[in-house]
C-alpha cells in the first residue's frame, strides 16, 4: 500500500555512492559523458512511474482508442531510426494542455490537447522524434543525476504536476515520477533533441519541415494571452526564435543532402483524428466548466458540463465534473450517481473511484466508500484517499491501520496532508512527542547550555519537558529536568536558556525530550 518506489531507493543510494560515477558513450551523440544512472535503472524508473504519471495527468484518452494506436504507429516508426534500442511505449493522455513528455527508458506521452493544435502527421512525427531523443540520449536521466550531484532533487514530498486537476492530490511514491516532469530541459538538450529528432523523422520518410512548423506552433502558443494554453509544455520545452531558425537550417541541410523525406500527411492526420477533432467543442466546454468550478461558479460549471455531455455523451470526465459540482454543494446522492456514470464509461482512471468514495463516505456508506477508495489507490496514491481510509479505520477503532494511512497521507500537500498530520498528532503525541518535536542543544558564547525546540506541526504544544544529563565540574554525571511553560505555536520554534554551564564541548551534555502536551 505504501511501497517506496525503486527510484527513491536508488536515488538515496546514489547520493551516498560517488564511486558509481563513470564515463559512458552517449548512444545518440557518440560523446563520452559522466553517468550515475545505469541503463537498468533508466528502465526501472520509466516502467515504475509511467502509469502513475499517466494518472496524474488525466489518464489515458479512451474516447477513441484508434488515436492512441495511430500515435503508437508513428512513434514506433520513428523509434526504429534511433540508435538506442529501448522498450518504447506511447500513450495519448486525456488532457487539454498541449504537452508531451518522456520518462527514462522510452516511456512517452502526448496530450490530446497537443494533438488538436497540430495539423499534420509530420508535426506529430517531429514531436515524437523529439521525445524519443530525450529518452535515447538520457536527457531525463541527466536531470536526475544533476539533482543528485547538487543534492537538489527533493524526493517524495513535493507534487509538481501543474497541468491537471489531479497532480496536486498525489502522495507517497506517486510524487516521485512527477519530479522528472518538473525540470526544464537545458537549451542544449532541446536543440539536441530537435536536431536528432529531425534526422530520425527524415529517415522514416517525413518532411523535416514538420519540425519547423511545430516550432512555429509552439511560438504561437507562447504568445497567447497569459500563456494559459500550455504552461507546462512551454516550461519544459521552451520555444525560441533560435530553435525555429536552427530547425530551418537543419531542414535545409537534410534536403540538400537528399536525406529529407516528403511525407507531410495532412489529410491522413485529420482523418485518423477525426473523432477527437470533432469532440473539441465538447472538451472546450468541459475546460470552461472546470474553470468555473475553480471559481465556485457552480451554475456555470453545471451548465458547461451538461453542454459537453450533449456534444459527446461518451466522455467519462464530463460526468465527473457534474459529480464534483454536486459534491461541493453537499448533494451527495447526485454526486454518487454522476461518478457512477463516469465509472460506467471508464473505470481505469483513479479520480472517479476516489470521488465516489469520498461522496459515499460523506453519505455514511462506509463499506462502499472503502471499496472505492481502495480501488483508487491501486491506480494512483493520493492524500485524500489515504486520509479518508485513515478516518474510516479510526472510526472503527482500528488504530494500527488508521496510523498507517495517516502516516502515508501526511506526505501529501495541501489540506489532506495537514489533516493527516493533525490526526497523527492527536493519536500519538502524548505517547511519543519526540516523533513530532525537534530538539537540539548547544552552547552560547559563554559556554552556557541552550536548547532549541522546533514544532513543525499543524498544532500548538505546551508543557515541554526535557531531561539534561551532563558532567559537572568534578566530572560527575548529573541528571536534571527542565519544564518550559507556555505554548509553542504550530510551525514555530524557540530557544531557551537552561542556566547550566559553562561547558567546553558538546560531549559534556545530552538532552532528551521527555514530555509535552497538545495545547488544545
Amino acid at each position: 500500500m505504501h511501497r517506496i518506489s525503486t527510484l527513491r531507493r536508488w536515488l538515496s543510494a546514489a547520493a551516498l555512492a560517488p564511486l558509481l560515477v563513470g564515463c559512458v558513450t552517449n548512444p545518440v551523440t557518440g560523446k563520452s559523458e559522466i553517468s550515475i544512472v545505469s541503463a537498468a535503472q533508466e528502465l526501472q524508473i520509466g516502467q515504475q512511474n509511467y502509469l502513475p504519471m499517466q494518472q496524474s495527468q488525466g489518464g489515458e484518452f479512451r474516447l477513441d482508442p484508434s488515436v492512441g494506436q495511430y500515435v503508437a504507429e508513428i512513434g514506433n516508426r520513428i523509434a526504429l531510426k534511433s540508435p538506442r534500442d529501448l522498450p518504447y511505449e506511447f500513450v495519448v493522455l486525456n488532457n487539454s494542455v498541449p504537452n508531451a513528455w518522456a520518462l527514462p527508458g522510452g516511456k512517452i506521452a502526448i496530450n490530446r490537447g497537443l494533438l488538436t493544435r497540430m495539423s499534420s502527421e509530420a508535426e506529430l512525427a517531429a514531436v515524437l522524434g523529439h521525445e524519443i531523443v530525450h529518452a535515447a540520449a538520457k536527457h531525463s536521466a541527466k536531470q536526475i543525476q544533476r539533482g543528485m550531484l547538487l543534492q537538489a532533487l527533493v524526493v517524495g514530498t513535493a507534487v509538481v504536476t501543474s497541468d491537471s486537476d489531479y497532480g496536486n492530490l498525489a502522495a507517497g511514491a506517486a510524487n516521485i515520477g512527477a519530479q522528472l516532469l518538473n525540470q526544464s530541459y537545458s537549451r542544449k538538450a532541446e536543440l539536441e533533441s530537435d536536431f536528432y529528432g529531425m534526422q530520425y523523422m527524415a529517415a522514416a520518410g517525413y518532411d523535416p519541415q514538420g519540425a519547423v512548423d511545430l516550432q512555429e506552433t509552439f511560438l504561437r502558443l507562447s504568445q497567447e494571452s497569459g500563456r494559459s494554453s500550455g504552461p507546462n509544455l512551454l516550461a519544459s520545452h521552451p520555444p525560441s526564435q533560435q530553435r525555429l531558425a536552427t530547425n530551418n537550417i537543419t531542414a535545409d541541410e537534410l534536403r540538400a543532402s537528399g536525406q529529407a523525406g516528403d511525407l507531410v500527411g495532412r489529410d491522413n492526420y485529420r482523418s485518423r483524428l477525426r473523432k477527437l477533432l470533432d469532440a473539441t467543442p465538447a472538451y472546450n466546454a468541459y475546460d470552461e466548466g472546470r474553470k468555473a468550478l475553480a471559481a465556485k461558479d457552480y451554475a456555470t460549471a453545471n451548465a458547461k458540463a451538461r453542454q459537453a455531455i450533449s456534444l459527446e455523451p461518451r466522455e467519462a470526465s464530463f460526468y465527473a465534473l457534474l459529480g464534483d459540482v454536486a459534491l461541493l454543494q453537499d448533494n451527495t446522492g447526485t454526486a454518487i450517481n454522476e461518478y457512477t456514470r463516469a465509472l460506467d464509461r471508464d473505470a481505469t482512471f483513479f479520480y472517479y473511484h476516489l470521488q465516489r468514495g469520498l461522496a459515499r463516505k460523506r453519505a455514511g456508506q462506509t463499506t462502499a466508500a472503502e471499496r472505492d477508495l481502495q480501488a483508487s489507490l491501486k491506480l494512483f496514491q493520493t492524500g485524500p484517499a489515504m486520509l479518508a481510509l485513515g478516518e474510516i479505520s479510526a472510526g472503527r477503532n482500528d488504530l494500527d491501520n488508521a496510523r498507517r494511512y495517516f502516516t502515508a497521507a501526511a506526505g501529501a500537500p495541501g489540506q489532506s496532508g495537514q489533516a493527516a498530520q493533525t490526526a497523527l498528532m492527536r493519536m500519538d503525541f502524548a505517547r511519543n512527542p519526540g516523533a513530532f518535536l525537534q530538539v537540539r542543544s548547544g552552547t552560547d558564547g559563554n559556554g552556557q547550555l541552550l536548547i532549541a525546540i522546533n514544532n513543525p506541526n499543524p498544532l500548538a504544544v505546551r508543557n515541554i519537558q526535557v531531561r539534561i544529563r551532563y558532567l559537572d565540574s568534578e566530572g560527575r554525571t548529573r541528571d536534571v529536568s527542565r519544564r518550559f511553560n507556555g505554548t509553542l505555536a504550530a510551525q514555530q520554534n524557540t530557544t531557551v536558556a537552561t542556566g547550566l554551564g559553562p561547558f567546553q564541548s558538546a560531549q559534556q551534555f545530552d538532552v532528551q525530550l521527555t514530555g509535552a502536551a497538545l495545547a488544545e
